[in-house]
């Protein structure tokens, strides 16, 4: 029997508001960053309108079919015909007992956000900014990509009947190249970092007629990001004392600590705020050097390198944004080995039976190391994000498993 999902669809979207100099935006219209300051953009909404529909119990009676599409009044697509889905969201928040007793944190979570369609969390931000793509009447779009984002643009752009125009480098993993191709995305693969794939494709994006969905230089992938954060909050019913994310483009922490404000703004739950801790690689980590150099904009590295490729970003466009949310919340940047990222990989698999991305994986050797120094209590309640499915990674899992 096929159970048909009947709801009122209303989005609560009011402006977009530049995250630097505050100038306010009409989200009917097409725009990628502020026209006046090249500032990151974000979506807000009218939170006591959204106040009358969005509850704890009006969400409870929603389908978790609809992924993160229940949560409609704090995203940004105006007309439900305009969805473009292949079911993102409404991932399990795992009670990691078992990694836990062995790490001596009495309450460890982990998101895992692999099981989303194309294996991970790059899927929520590209299911709702191509969605608003759609709605805009945009027909092309491209961005640089370490591979999971590119493979999730190619795949919602597949489904949505959109052109995709992927710049990636070419030590990309297979898996993700192949997936791309797959999908029927235009590929391109250059030399360098994503850093060198971003120069790429600004070359040519206003000449083909292009638009950038790089990274925070557009305001709906952000959107996507923060029903992790809603998911968070919904499952535990309470703000954790930590959550530990990977960090490249940072859209996942900015997302995150988003959707925690908003929902603390409809007033669904406490004032308190989650030390929002960034983990990178030590071959790559500008967001973890500013931080301790209380900076407010990173230096990129002159060779970054790592297994990760996915934080292996060295310059994130939202640097400030992200050094922003770090010092806010009293959180902390800790970057950690290759090795460690290695030996986190095992005991994820060894423990809690995940194959974890090394991105992921990232975020329990932050988090080793945070509890050696200290900076982490042994009582607190902590959730990590694993971004992705390591089955993506499979050349480099044969590596560590053999």
């Amino acid at each position: 029997m096929v159970v048909q999902i009947v709801f009122s669809w209303f989005s609560a979207l009011k402006s977009l508001k530049c995250t630097k100099c505050g100038k306010v935006l009409n989200p009917e219209e097409i725009h990628a960053v502020c026209p006046d300051c090249g500032g990151v953009l974000y979506a807000r909404y009218d939170l006591e309108v959204a106040k009358e529909r969005f509850s704890w119990d009006a969400l409870s009676k929603r389908s978790r079919s609809l992924g993160l599409w229940r949560y409609f009044e704090l995203l940004p697509v105006k007309r439900y015909e305009n969805v473009v889905s292949l079911g993102e969201g409404a991932t399990p928040l795992l009670k990691a007992s078992n990694l836990g007793r062995h790490l001596g944190l009495r309450n460890l979570y982990l998101k895992d956000e692999s099981l989303n369609p194309t294996g991970t969390f790059k899927a929520r931000g590209v299911a709702v900014a191509l969605s608003k793509a759609k709605e805009l009447g945009i027909k092309k779009v491209g961005m640089p990509s370490a591979g999971n984002a590119g493979a999730a643009l190619a795949a919602y752009a597949s489904k949505a009947g959109l052109e995709a125009h992927i710049y990636a480098p070419k030590d990309t993993p297979t898996a993700m190249i192949t997936e791309i191709k797959a999908y029927g995305a235009r590929l391109k693969l250059v030399e360098g970092t994503i850093s060198e794939a971003a120069a790429e494709l600004s070359k040519v994006k206003d000449k083909e007629g292009i638009f950038d969905m790089t990274t925070m230089k557009e305001p709906y992938r952000v959107e996507g990001k923060k029903t992790m954060g809603f998911e968070i909050i919904e499952d535990l019913r309470e703000i954790p004392d930590v959550i530990i994310y990977p960090t490249g483009g940072g859209t996942g922490l900015l997302g995150i600590w988003k959707g925690i404000n908003e929902l603390q703004a409809l007033g669904l739950v406490g004032s308190k705020k989650p030390r929002m801790i960034s983990v990178q690689s030590e071959g790559c980590a500008p967001i973890v050097e500013a931080f301790r150099k209380g900076l407010s904009t990173v230096t990129p590295p002159q060779h970054p390198s790592t297994i990760a490729p996915g934080i292996r970003v060295p310059k994130p466009y939202a640097d400030y944004l992200i050094l922003k949310v770090i010092r806010e919340s009293n959180g902390l940047a800790v970057s950690v080995s290759d090795n460690e990222i290695i030996e986190a990989i095992k005991d994820l698999a060894k423990y809690e039976g995940i194959l974890a991305c090394p991105e992921g994986a990232a975020t329990i050797a932050g988090l080793k190391k945070l509890l050696d120094e200290g900076s982490i209590g042994r009582d607190d309640l902590v959730v990590v994000i694993n971004t992705g499915s390591g089955l993506k990674y499979m050349d480099l899992m044969r590596k560590v498993f053999t």
